[in-house]
């Protein structure tokens, strides 16, 4: 050049390595953070590097790290948590790092974390850590069951809402029985495809109208084979009474089956027993004739689940008049009862009778289990 100025040479990389961990006992913050952005543009630059060297990067950069403020450990984390090839040692740091800041990025995303990294980063640190591994892409078994057990119902959530988490059975049902408690839980749990579908059908009591319908949906799409299958996990699980009966259960029972006998329990008779008082009566006859244990028909009964009275209605081949009858008398006490209930015969007129066989079979497997 003219001016007689030296043209800059291109250095490699890999011959700075030595001059820059040399620089690496640079006392001045300033000088180190510049320090720490050149070996990382020298890392990411290398052509290619062996083992060792890699391994020495991370030491280096793993040490020049820890003396950074939280602001540029994130600008570091950033910057390697897509790299295949990124330093374990460095990444094992900064997914320990306190600061959700420079941890999140590498926990979410960083495919050099093992298992094993994940399960301690869960058992030693926040939920903002637990929220960042239930996003990965993948989450393996393991690592699921670990956040089910430590995380609380806002991470739980994020880790429902992934697809790529794999829950064994015992954190699914585990999730489940938190999601029934917690309102917030209700979509994400349903709406969680690879939900087993017994757990599914468990939801059906605790949540809204639009998510009962989608329960309803899944259960009519389901293959045979797959029914039968969580049917067989679903009797497995349920345990025994879910309460004590009533005082007069047991004259009620007598008098149903004097009835049942003379063949006179027939739908219409059901509807006397709501009208005069018979409550417990009406509720043996209902899940005799249902085929459903009696602590679910006094569910739906006590609880007035209209919907789900629709689907015990819809699989018995019961017509639409009764259900209305028996939707009208369960409502006497509400001002607009025969409106409310002209408004679930809209869902009755819309149900399948398959997919109510179908709920229904999921229903009965209490009584299933109590029977054996």
């Amino acid at each position: 050049m003219s001016d007689g100025a030296a043209t800059p040479s291109i250095v490699d990389p890999e011959s700075r390595l030595p001059d820059l961990i040399a620089l690496a006992q640079e006392p001045s913050s300033e000088k180190r953070r510049a320090l720490l952005r050149e070996l990382t543009d020298c890392f990411f630059g290398a052509t290619q590097r062996s083992e060792a060297e890699t391994a020495l990067y991370g030491s280096v950069l793993g040490d020049l790290t820890e003396a950074m403020e939280t602001a540029v450990r994130a600008e570091l984390a950033a910057r390697f948590a897509d790299a295949p090839d990124a330093p374990h040692q460095l990444i094992r740091r900064l997914a320990e790092d306190e600061a959700e800041d420079v941890a999140e990025p590498v926990l979410r995303a960083s495919p050099v974390l093992t298992e094993a990294d994940l399960i301690h980063v869960i058992r030693s640190r926040g939920q903002g850590h637990m929220r960042a591994v239930s996003q990965r892409a993948e989450v393996s078994e393991a690592v699921s069951d670990a956040i089910v057990e430590r995380g609380d119902d806002e991470t739980l959530g994020v880790l429902l809402g992934n697809d790529g988490a794999c829950l064994s059975r015992a954190a699914s049902e585990a999730a489940v029985g938190r999601a029934r408690a917690n309102p917030a839980l209700h979509q994400v749990t349903v709406e969680r495809s690879s939900l087993p579908p017994d757990l599914l059908n468990d939801m059906y009591f605790e949540v809204e109208a639009r998510l009962r319908q989608r329960i309803l949906e899944q259960n009519a799409r389901m293959d045979p084979a797959l029914l039968e299958s969580a049917l067989a996990a679903g009797r497995t699980r349920i345990a025994t009474d879910d309460g004590a009966l009533p005082p007069d259960y047991a004259e009620s029972l007598a008098y149903v089956e004097e009835l049942r006998a003379a063949g006179q329990l027939t739908p219409q008779m059901l509807a006397r027993f709501l009208r005069s008082g018979g409550r417990t009566s009406f509720l043996i006859a209902l899940s005799q004739l249902a085929d459903i244990d009696f602590h679910t028909a006094r569910q739906i009964i006590e609880r007035r689940e209209l919907d789900a009275l629709a689907v015990v209605c819809k699989a018995a081949d019961l017509d639409r008049a009764l259900f209305l009858t028996y939707a009208v008398v369960l409502l006497n006490t509400d001002g607009d009862a025969m409106g409310k209930a002209r408004a679930y015969a809209g869902m009755y007129n819309d149900l399948t009778h398959e997919a109510a066989q179908r709920t229904l079979r999921f229903w009965r497997m209490r009584k299933a289990v109590q029977a054996a």
